[in-house]
C-alpha cells in the first residue's frame, strides 16, 4: 500500500512535520480544555492528555478554524462577484481511519476545540454509523459479518445529507445509531441547525464513488482528516478495547455483546483476535488504507496512541 509521505520515490504532495515542528506551530495558545473534559470526551483506550490537546489538536483546530474563515470569505466575494446573497454554507470535515485507532476522539476533540474560536462558534458532529443499513436489511444482503465494509452504508443517504448541509438547507436528519442495541434505532433521529461547522466521522468517509463518474461524499467535503497508525498497533488497542468492553458496556443485558460477558479473559482476547482477523483487519487493508492519500491532513500516531507526525497537503 503506498504511503502518501514517500509516493514511492516521487516528490510528496505532502509536508510532514514531526511533533515538536507541529505543536511549535501555535506556541502562545493557552489549552482551553481541563483534564476532566479530556478525559469526557477521550474513547476507551486513548491516552489522550492535555500535552496531546496542546501539542496536536490546538494547533489543527487553528489550522481548521482559518480554513473555515478563508471559506467564508470567499463566499461572500463569490457572491457580491455574482450580484446575489446566497446563504453561506457550512464548511465541512471528515474524519476516517480504522476501528479503534481514535478517529471518534479526534472528532469529539475538534468538536470542542472549533467551538472555541471566534470565527467557528457553531460546531456539529455526525458519525457514519447512522448510515449503517439496519441489522435486518444486513441480515437479509448477507452482510452482517461485513459491517462497516462500504457495502454496509446506505451511502445515497449518506450523500443526500451531506449534500443537503452544503445546499445551506436550515434543518437537516440523520438516523440514530444505537452501540448498545449495535442497531439503528427506528423513528429517532439527529437534527442538524446551519452550524459553522460540521463534522463527519466514519471508517469510510473518504471513499470514492461508488460508480464511476458519481458523485462521492467526501467529494462534498470542504478538509478531509485521516488517522493513521501501523496495523499491528490498531489491532492490540482494539484487543485491549474488546476487554474494557467486555467488562463494561457488555454486561448490560440490554448489550447486542452481552454474549461475550462470560468470557473468561483468554476466551475474550481470542474472540477480539478472531473478530480483527476476519472483519477490521481486511476491511482496513483494502478499504480504508487505500484512501489515506485522499485526505488533506493525516495524523500518525505511534505504538503509544499518541501523535508523532503530521502529513499536510501541499497548497
Amino acid at each position: 500500500m503506498s504511503d502518501p509521505a514517500t509516493n514511492h520515490g516521487h516528490e510528496s504532495p505532502f509536508i510532514e512535520l514531526d511533533r515538536a515542528d507541529w505543536a511549535a506551530l501555535a506556541p502562545t495558545m493557552t489549552a482551553p480544555l481541563t483534564s476532566t473534559e479530556v478525559v469526557e470526551l477521550r474513547g476507551l483506550g486513548d491516552e489522550l492528555d492535555l500535552d496531546e490537546v496542546a501539542a496536536v489538536y490546538l494547533p489543527l483546530s487553528r489550522l481548521l478554524s482559518l480554513y473555515a474563515e478563508n471559506a467564508q470569505d470567499l463566499h461572500a466575494a463569490t457572491s457580491s462577484f455574482l450580484g446575489e446573497r446566497s446563504p453561506r454554507t457550512p464548511f465541512v470535515i471528515g474524519v476516517a481511519g480504522s476501528v479503534a485507532v481514535g478517529k471518534s476522539t479526534v472528532a469529539r476533540l475538534l468538536r470542542e476545540l472549533l467551538g472555541r474560536w471566534e470565527g467557528t462558534p457553531r460546531v456539529e458532529l455526525v458519525t457514519t454509523d447512522g448510515f449503517l443499513f439496519p441489522n435486518a436489511e444486513l441480515e437479509r444482503r448477507g452482510l452482517m459479518e461485513r459491517k462497516g465494509f462500504p457495502e454496509s452504508y446506505d451511502r445515497r443517504a449518506l450523500l443526500r445529507f451531506v449534500s443537503k448541509i452544503k445546499s445551506g438547507a436550515r434543518e437537516v436528519r440523520a438516523p440514530f445509531y444505537s452501540h448498545l442495541a449495535y442497531d439503528i434505532v427506528p423513528d429517532a433521529e439527529i437534527v442538524v441547525n446551519s452550524p459553522d461547522v460540521l463534522i463527519v466521522e466514519g471508517l469510510n468517509v473518504l471513499q470514492p464513488a461508488a460508480s464511476g463518474g458519481g458523485l462521492a461524499v467526501s467529494d462534498l467535503f470542504d478538509f478531509a482528516i485521516y488517522v493513521d497508525a501501523r496495523p499491528a498497533d490498531i489491532a492490540r488497542w482494539y484487543e485491549e478495547r474488546f476487554l474494557r468492553l467486555q467488562r463494561g458496556a457488555f454486561a448490560n443485558p440490554k448489550s447486542f455483546f452481552h454474549r461475550f460477558a462470560s468470557l473468561s479473559e483468554a476466551e475474550a482476547r481470542a474472540r477480539a483476535r478472531e473478530i480483527w482477523r476476519t472483519i477490521n483487519e481486511p476491511n482496513l487493508l483494502h478499504n480504508i488504507v487505500p484512501t489515506r492519500p485522499r485526505a488533506d491532513l493525516v495524523l500518525r500516531k505511534g505504538g503509544d496512541h499518541a501523535v508523532s507526525s503530521v502529513l499536510l497537503r501541499k497548497t
